[in-house]
């Protein structure tokens, strides 16, 4: 049987008397995209950083196709390709000479010029890194972890501040590595971004997994009956209308939408019509004007939210 790209048993990682990662696993298959989510702090990239072999475990074991990270660093480093968050390119190399002087360090690259247009890169491939705008470096260091044919790449915030054309062409270039049979494991904060691209998701919280599954999984069960209002809302006597077990929630105002309510059944069962009607004559009854007012299935910021709470982290 074919080895994992990634698997991770009960990996603890400390920092002085702070335990960064306390007891994780998760496996990560070829051919396929898994995401690693958390809130800030929670040991995303503690956690990569040791698969990629630039930290070693406190505990645990980590291997990475088959083989010991650290220990065997030299004969992974061919076949992994990183995406650091930031940096990872010297501040005066030119774009081109970058991507260049990284594929020869390969046996079998793509093309250096294809990758700088398929990128949008090509008008700056003179430009020195420091001079790039913010998503220019992004996409050069993207362009690097790929350029060696990778079996396996990291990807660290792939697509942070890049605007939508750079953001699809990058999900679209993360499309065709897993469709090549390439084992991608990514870090985002963009739930949409997951929700599009990955096959597993795994997220984690003061270090350990909290959930981990297919994407669809995370996300199939239950609906949420929604809509946005201008009045204020009393949830706890909109609760109190509706039958047993089903749970009335305030949503903060979004860009673009006011403050409202999402609705649903605690043990996440469907939102039949009488529901529907209760929650109507309710609002009628109290003088709430209810917008937009939909069933939807939960998305995966819905699963993230309930599993790790809305508190801002530092």
């Amino acid at each position: 049987m074919e080895t994992a790209a990634v698997e991770v048993t009960d990996l603890v990682k400390r920092y002085g008397a702070t335990t960064a990662v306390d007891g994780l696993s998760f496996t990560a298959p070829r051919g396929a995209v898994t995401a690693l989510l958390g809130p800030n702090g929670a040991g995303k990239t503690s956690t990569v950083e040791v698969c990629e072999g630039f930290r070693r475990a406190d505990g645990g074991t980590v291997r990475v196709l088959g083989l010991d990270p650290a220990a065997d660093a030299a004969a992974l480093k061919p076949r992994v390709g990183v995406m650091p968050q930031s940096g990872g390119v010297p501040t005066g190399a030119r774009t081109g000479e970058w991507l260049r002087l990284t594929a020869s360090f390969h046996a079998r690259p793509l093309s250096a010029d294809t990758l700088l247009e398929r990128l949008g890169l090509t008008n700056a491939s003179r430009t020195p890194f420091r001079r790039l705008s913010g998503g220019q470096q992004q996409r050069l260091s993207l362009a690097a972890a790929v350029i060696g044919r990778p079996e396996l790449v990291f990807l660290d915030e792939p697509t942070a501040g890049l605007d939508p054309q750079a953001r699809r062409a990058t999900w679209d270039l993360v499309a065709e590595l897993r469709e090549a049979g390439v084992g991608v494991v990514l870090t985002t904060h963009h739930m949409e971004e997951a929700e599009n691209l990955a096959d597993r998701v795994v997220i984690i919280d003061r270090g350990r997994a909290v959930a981990d599954g297919a994407t669809g999984d995370l996300t199939r069960d239950g609906q949420e009956l929604r809509f946005e209002c201008r009045e204020a809302v009393d949830t706890e006597a909109l609760r109190e209308a509706l039958p047993s077990g089903v749970r009335v929630e305030a949503r903060p105002a979004t860009a673009g939408q006011a403050p409202g309510c999402a609705i649903a059944r605690a043990d996440g069962g469907e939102i039949g019509p009488e529901m529907l009607a209760t929650v109507g004559t309710w609002c009628a009854a109290n003088g709430v004007q209810p917008e937009g007012l939909r069933v939807q299935r939960r998305t995966l910021e819905d699963v993230f939210l309930e599993l790790t709470g809305r508190e801002l982290r530092s």
